[in-house]
């Protein structure tokens, strides 16, 4: 895959996608999110992926959201087209494997909104956050004013829309925005300690599981018990269910297939 403002690696059954273009905080510009779709693809069809960590380049930032310096000076040009929204992500909804957000510094406009779709954060202890687009004229768009009331209280993110401001990590935590806050030096292994967490356990599990809790989410409790989901079909037809049980009952490790 030929990337010029993301890079891309495969480690055993972990995904690592980097935001590239640390010269502007990782800013991002049409050509990155063209590239962030292909990624995405990538890693969806992969089955040797299980979990995705997300990050930016450098010590400063995740992302500082929308390249507003290449948007004013590209105005009136025809724009390629691509899916999933910002970073190819805030809008792609097939996506059942876990992704973490290693936050390294700024997560900004665009750049929250990407951490905001992605399932866990980790956020370095000097990283900010907030919806600045206000201050430009602008509104968060890529899903931003709808994630945010509904991962933090809702007073909370209201204040931080209307406002722009930005918050601290050890206040995003506290706010439950986050799930730790480490120093940017424990960032990664940090991230690697919870994908290994998760990669304990069964792949389709973990997929019906994230599946099920997000869409799940606008209906009752009744309507969701008994909604039928296509990941939770695939887990039911799984050589995975058979050998967890089996593993239990012989007392070893399960040999996970993902299959």
């Amino acid at each position: 895959m030929d990337l010029q403002f993301t890079r891309y690696e495969k480690k055993g059954h972990l995904a690592y996608i980097t935001f590239n273009r640390p010269e502007v905080m990782n800013a991002m510009h049409p050509a990155c999110h063209v590239e962030m779709e292909k990624v995405w693809d990538d890693f969806v069809g992969d089955k040797e992926l299980w979990v995705a960590i997300l990050t930016g380049a450098g010590d400063k930032a995740f992302s500082a959201g929308n390249d507003l310096k290449y948007t004013a000076a590209h105005h009136g040009e025809p724009m390629p087209k691509w899916r999933g929204g910002f970073a190819g992500l805030t809008d792609r909804y097939d996506i059942v494997k876990p992704i973490i957000a290693a936050v390294n510094g700024f997560a900004l406009g665009g750049g929250l909104e990407i951490a905001l779709a992605c399932d866990i954060i980790i956020a370095a202890d000097h990283a900010r956050l907030g919806l600045p687009e206000p201050r430009v004229g602008l509104m968060a768009g890529a899903g931003g004013v709808h994630r945010l009331p509904r991962s933090i209280p809702l007073k909370i993110a209201m204040g931080m829309i209307l406002t722009g401001r930005h918050i601290t990590a050890a206040e995003a935590h506290r706010w439950g925005l986050v799930n730790e806050v480490v120093p940017l030096k424990d960032l990664i292994p940090t991230a690697e300690r919870w994908a290994a967490e998760i990669m304990e356990c069964a792949p389709l599990s973990v997929q019906a599981s994230k599946e099920q809790a997000y869409q799940g989410l606008h209906m009752s409790i009744e309507e969701a018990t008994a909604a039928k989901y296509p990941a939770t079909t695939r887990l039911f037809k799984s050589k995975d269910m058979i050998e967890g049980p089996r593993a239990f009952a012989e007392k070893r490790k399960p040999n996970w297939k993902a299959e």
